[in-house]
């Protein structure tokens, strides 16, 4: 039986301990299954699946395509889980093996078990889960919070990874803006029409159509209705962190993005030594489904021209 389909009994239902998510109501834990399962079954088939043990919780991990050498792990962003990537896994594949971790903390294949007090336990969970997967070099790619978690690894965490790609990633280099703030207070609210909450969806994503047509879109609309964050408030990381990080680094930065000022963050990684920095103009917050080809073009290129040694 597959970690989706085992998610029911997994999954903790309120009430749980301080700092560990977890889902209002069974009823809405089946709500989240049923999105989740429809979202994975539109997916290219996974080769592999493994479940693996933290000292936070155990995490599910879905492989796509043959065993391969520094394989593209995936993180996805708040309140999504592996099937937000359906747009992206295809075109990744053209380039390397790709790996999806479901995150701690996240509605998800997960089930957290221990409070996570800061960024420094966030890259351990990743740095646990990918050496449990026997993963020792990898590609970390991540989206929003997904590329705040992809940082923090290469921060505290780095000696598994040969290089980081980071999709618009939230409070990494610029502060998270007003209307981000709006759109997450909004859309998490119990009881918002499901109508109202996908137009805060839609603001994320430049207008795009955010509504239960587009599978990833009720995955996290679900989520955001249905699951309860209790993770610590992501901290922006210092200028010196930042530029202490070895990983060759490529960021994606979206034009229109809400979440940040694109201008002020595309400054900011630029002061990063070695870093590879694009604003790619017109693209939304949710420009990892907007652009996949694109994106899957632009991160071949990034690996095929990293040195031998970094280079699968």
């Amino acid at each position: 039986m597959s970690g989706y389909e085992r998610l029911p009994e997994s999954a903790p239902v309120a009430p749980q301990p301080k700092g560990i998510g977890c889902f209002r109501s069974t009823a809405g834990r089946s709500d989240f299954v049923s999105a989740y399962r429809d979202g994975m079954s539109v997916l290219p088939p996974v080769e592999e699946e493994r479940t693996v043990r933290t000292a936070f919780g155990r995490v599910t991990a879905y492989r796509f395509g043959p065993p391969g050498e520094d394989p593209i792990v995936l993180l996805s962003g708040r309140q999504a889980s592996t099937p937000m990537w359906r747009a992206n896994i295809p075109g990744l594949l053209r380039h390397r093996t790709v790996w999806s971790m479901d995150s701690i903390g996240e509605p998800g294949a997960t089930a957290q078990s221990a409070r996570l007090t800061g960024p420094e336990d966030q890259a351990r969970w990743v740095d646990e889960a990918l050496g449990e997967l026997g993963l020792d070099r990898v590609h970390l790619l991540g989206v929003s919070i997904g590329g705040w978690l992809a940082t923090q690894t290469a921060i505290h965490r780095p000696t598994r990874l040969a290089s980081v790609v980071l999709l618009d990633p939230a409070v990494t280099f610029a502060p998270v803006t007003w209307k981000m703030i709006v759109v997450s207070l909004g859309s998490a609210i119990p009881g918002m029409p499901d109508a109202l909450r996908q137009k805060l969806l839609g603001w994320i994503s430049g207008g795009a159509r955010a509504d239960d047509s587009v599978p990833e879109a009720r995955l996290i609309s679900t989520a955001m209705r249905e699951f309860q964050q209790r993770q610590p408030t992501p901290s922006q990381p210092k200028l010196e962190q930042l530029q202490a990080i070895t990983a060759p680094m490529l960021v994606i930065l979206a034009g229109s993005s809400i979440i940040h000022d694109p201008a002020k963050a595309a400054a900011r990684a630029r002061q990063l030594p070695g870093a590879q920095v694009e604003v790619w103009p017109g693209r939304s917050h949710a420009i990892n489904g907007e652009a996949p080809e694109e994106i899957a073009t632009r991160v071949g290129k990034f690996l095929s021209e990293l040195p031998e040694r970094d280079n699968a």
